[in-house]
């Protein structure tokens, strides 16, 4: 078993939750996914605000495909790890998740 690193981008076609109630119901919907997947979650993670991407150049913005959040899973494989990441209750909403395996160092 490996550690995955599931970064996720955008957020729902249909907008964001325009109110404690909607954003509490988004809520419950990712945490009744990670409470389904059990064991293999490793780190609920959290979301994340607008960054800075840092290179010799110097620091831009992110733009518009910056990171949303991250979480890290426990999976057989990269394979298994994909089929987790297409189990989300929001790929239909519009969000998108990219599936790295962690390299133990």
């Amino acid at each position: 078993m490996a550690n995955y690193l599931f970064l996720y981008y955008g957020g729902m076609e249909e907008g964001h939750p325009a109110t404690p109630e909607q954003m509490k119901k988004e809520m419950e919907i990712w945490t009744d996914w990670f409470q389904k997947l059990g064991k293999a979650v490793v780190e609920m993670g959290a979301p994340t605000k607008p960054g800075k991407t840092v290179s010799k150049a110097g620091a831009r913005a992110t733009g518009a495909n910056a990171v949303a959040g991250y979480s890290i899973i426990k999976a057989n494989n990269l394979g298994a790890a994909v089929n987790i990441a297409k189990s989300h209750p929001h790929i239909p909403k519009g969000i998108k998740i990219a599936v790295y395996e962690l390299v133990a160092m």
